[in-house]
């Protein structure tokens, strides 16, 4: 499904070069459930990044089913994200100018959904996740659990193929993660594959597969 082949990345400070991963070659089959784990630094949010098409700054080749992202432009790279991805932003990434209900329904417009089912999608989704009394309210009125809730919700509201997910359960309440993390699994049970980055052993544990990351390098897999 993925395929990385020597992707590296770097930036130059004038004379000095700092490398934030190095020689990434892995391969990630459809339907696994993966945990990315390293020290802080390591470089495990900049390739979850990466294979969310949100840094394009790098080298190497990225193969995701049958298309050579690392050759395509921007334009279509953000088309593919569309079609296949959710991602939970670390910082959440909500819009402020938009309201929780809104936010939801963002992911669906883009895939074309009719306005009657993304409403009922939506609904369903607030109800899911515990959250219908907010779905009028904007960002800046949210607590971080509350934000990343929602954050959670829209990275899952259009059942994409793959989740990409950074310190999903980082601002939630222990029994909220839980609930979040056996979410995961049950749609990696139906065919989701999941990418985690996680300090958790416990959400580690999810996966079925660990890649740790040391200094930029796959240091075991």
């Amino acid at each position: 499904m993925i395929r990385l082949v020597n992707v590296e990345k770097f930036y130059d400070n004038g004379p000095t070069r700092t490398w934030v991963l190095r020689r990434i070659n892995a391969e990630i089959k459809d339907g696994e459930f993966i945990s990315i784990m390293g020290p802080s630094g390591a470089g495990k949010s900049t390739l979850l990044h990466l294979l969310g098409m949100h840094d394009t700054s790098w080298s190497g080749e990225y193969h995701l089913m049958d298309h050579p992202i690392h050759k395509l432009k921007k334009k279509d790279r953000s088309e593919i994200y569309k079609r296949y991805f959710g991602f939970v932003f670390q910082s959440y990434h909500l819009l402020d100018s938009l309201t929780v209900y809104e936010n939801l329904d963002i992911p669906l417009s883009y895939r074309n959904v009719k306005k009657s089912e993304r409403d009922s999608i939506v609904c369903d989704a607030l109800d899911r996740f515990n959250i219908v009394g907010k779905k009028d309210l904007y960002p800046n009125q949210l607590s971080g659990g509350q934000q990343q809730l929602v954050a959670i919700a829209r990275a899952m509201i259009a059942a994409p193929k793959i989740i990409l997910a950074d310190e999903p359960t980082g601002n939630l309440h222990s029994s909220q993660g839980k609930e979040i993390m056996e979410m995961f699994k049950k749609l990696n049970d139906e065919g989701t594959t999941i990418i985690q980055v996680t300090h958790s052993e416990v959400n580690a544990a999810y996966g079925r597969r660990i890649i740790k990351i040391e200094d930029g390098w796959i240091a075991t897999d």
